[in-house]
């Protein structure tokens, strides 16, 4: 009579793989209503964050004022963003603005080259600019700046996001 054999294989998660960093966003003001689309646009890019709106006090907070121009710390998960009303009301999408500044709180600096494919881009895009979403590589370098979830960025993870379009449009015409 045979024996029959069956083998189980029980392969166990890679040690180096960490769980997505789980951020908080709070505030928001009469733009509040934009955060829930604008966490889940980053969420859906970037996997080794998870994103999600507090009413406490979050990671990422976020403050609305009237004059200075939207801005954000460059932070890693953490930081304040301001959402200029005044700019905002001259045409600018709101939530292309918000994930925007988001991305400033995630690492990424600005790219003033008017593409409206690059995020990052931001207001030298134009009012007329309405893409929300991180390009591919803006996308990534978040990706690989979150690779070690909570740990601050990893040696072997992304340089520093750089760009090489200086100056800005707004200030050349100054």
């Amino acid at each position: 009579m045979g024996v029959a054999l069956a083998a189980l294989v029980v392969v166990a998660p890679s040690a180096s793989a960490a769980a997505p960093r789980a951020i908080t966003v709070s505030g928001g003001g009469e733009y509040a209503s934009y955060l829930p689309e604008a966490i889940q646009i980053w969420n859906s890019h970037v996997p080794n964050i998870r994103m999600s709106q507090t009413q406490g006090s979050g990671n990422i907070k976020i403050y609305v004022v009237s004059g200075g121009g939207s801005r954000a710390s460059i932070g890693h998960g953490s930081g304040v963003i301001y959402l200029d009303r005044n700019q905002i009301n001259q045409g600018y999408s709101p939530l292309r603005v918000v994930v925007h500044e988001m991305g400033h709180s995630l690492g990424l600096r600005d790219n003033y080259n008017g593409d409206c494919s690059i995020l990052m881009s931001g207001g030298s895009a134009g009012t007329a600019c309405r893409n929300p979403n991180p390009s591919a590589a803006e996308a990534n370098w978040v990706n690989q700046s979150f690779a070690r979830g909570f740990d601050a960025r990893a040696a072997d993870g992304p340089v520093e996001w750089a760009v090489d379009s200086w100056p800005a449009p707004v200030l050349a015409a100054a």
